[in-house]
């Protein structure tokens, strides 16, 4: 599995062609792309067709609910010492295994997130 954060949909979004071609080899790959919906409302601005790109690339992807782990991300951020939930959601979200790759355009805050939140640390990859 790979995670993106709202940097790696806002990378998406202006039609950053790495990124892109990163996801479209895990949709390939029948690898899958989880997206927190913390994330996603961060990155979902205008709707429409000005995130027509990003509604296409959301078709591929599995939403992560924040319901699920909103008392954990307080509880992670309590330890960390932070107090970015949505950052936080998105810590949980990759901390699980099975998930190979976090894309984040924030990887020092993760890193410091995912340190916290449990033993399984994906390869952050910054965007």
């Amino acid at each position: 599995m790979i995670v993106l954060d709202a940097g790696a949909l806002v990378a998406l979004d202006r039609g950053d062609t790495s990124m892109w071609v990163r996801v479209a080899r895990a949709v390939a790959d029948d690898v899958p792309v989880i997206v927190p919906a913390g994330a996603l409302a961060q990155a979902w601005r205008q709707g429409g067709p000005r995130q027509a790109r990003l509604a296409r690339v959301l078709a591929d992807c599995e939403p992560a609910s924040f319901d699920r782990q909103a008392r954990a991300a307080g509880e992670l951020c309590g330890r960390a010492h932070t107090d970015d939930v949505v950052d936080a959601s998105v810590a949980l979200t990759a901390a699980v295994p099975g998930v190979r790759v976090l894309y984040t355009s924030d990887p020092g805050d993760l890193r410091h997130l995912l340190a916290s939140a449990g033993p399984h640390r994906p390869t952050i990859v910054a965007v």
